[in-house]
């Protein structure tokens, strides 16, 4: 099956399912190529925004499916709306541009600082699973109290990423103050 744009996609504002997923893809794979992160590496060293690199990026892959560029970089603005009952296609957009987002950070912090900084984000996410996990054995009246501490908890932290998570113990006081 081609990707290439079709006249009547392009008139109707939006690229396919399959030209979307093509980019995915493909960005995936391309970004993920050394002489590509060295690029955008070269480009922030340079002080040029990553995003712009990766935007760069974008619109060659345009090109290389026979799709004008501006077109391209205009409908991915619009998955949201167009595609949002397809949930198989938005959760590759949202991996996408977690992707973009995880290939400018590398970037811009370099690649010992950024190993450190995913090493963090995985711990945080397994101290997260195990309070998810700890929480689970109480009622529901109680998971709502704790999610609502938790959520006060974050916004009186300014959502800094040590507040997204509560001990067994500060769980415990917030289940004994609902009994």
């Amino acid at each position: 099956m081609s990707v290439s744009a079709t006249p009547d996609f392009q008139s109707a504002a939006m690229l396919s399912r399959d030209q979307l997923l093509h980019l995915f893809n493909r960005f995936s794979f391309v970004t993920s190529q050394p002489d590509v992160k060295r690029r955008i590496s070269d480009a922030v060293q340079d002080n040029q925004e990553a995003v712009a690199v990766t935007t760069a990026i974008q619109e060659e892959i345009f090109l290389e499916m026979g799709v004008d560029p501006r077109f391209g970089i205009a409908c991915l603005g619009k998955v949201n709306m167009v595609y949002e009952n397809d949930r198989d296609l938005m959760i590759h957009f949202y991996r996408f541009v977690a992707r973009e987002e995880m290939v400018c950070e590398e970037a811009e912090l370099g690649p010992e600082e950024f190993a450190e900084r995913m090493q963090f984000q995985h711990e945080l996410h397994e101290q997260q699973l195990e309070m998810l996990k700890h929480m689970r054995k109480f009622h529901q009246d109680n998971q709502t109290a704790i999610f609502e501490k938790l959520r006060q908890q974050m916004v009186s932290a300014n959502f800094e990423s040590g507040a997204s998570i509560m001990s067994s113990e500060q769980i415990q006081e917030i289940v004994c103050g609902q009994l």
